[in-house]
């Protein structure tokens, strides 16, 4: 449920605010893998979070900065084109 309600929260969101919170999470990996390796981090399972929440935002502005792509046609489609002679 907590996953869902930060997706929305970055949909909300505009490009540039995006970049801006992916810099800040990619900071907070850093960091979390630097007390990682000095035995200091408490919480292992932040590290997975923080990577998915990064993922998430990409995803986010992937989607609003790339055109979006027209169906693909299917198999009966195309073979039914071909044998129209329109492929």
């Amino acid at each position: 449920m907590k996953s869902t309600k930060y997706l929305e929260s970055l949909k909300d969101k505009s490009v540039e605010e995006l970049n801006v919170e992916l810099v800040s999470s990619k900071k907070e990996l850093f960091n979390l893998r630097f007390q990682n390796a000095t035995n200091q981090l408490d919480n292992t399972a932040r590290i997975s979070e923080v990577r998915k929440n990064i993922a998430r935002i990409l995803s986010v502005i992937t989607q609003r900065t790339k055109p979006p792509q027209p169906a693909k046609k299917s198999k009966r489609e195309r073979k039914r084109a071909a044998a129209k002679g329109l492929a």
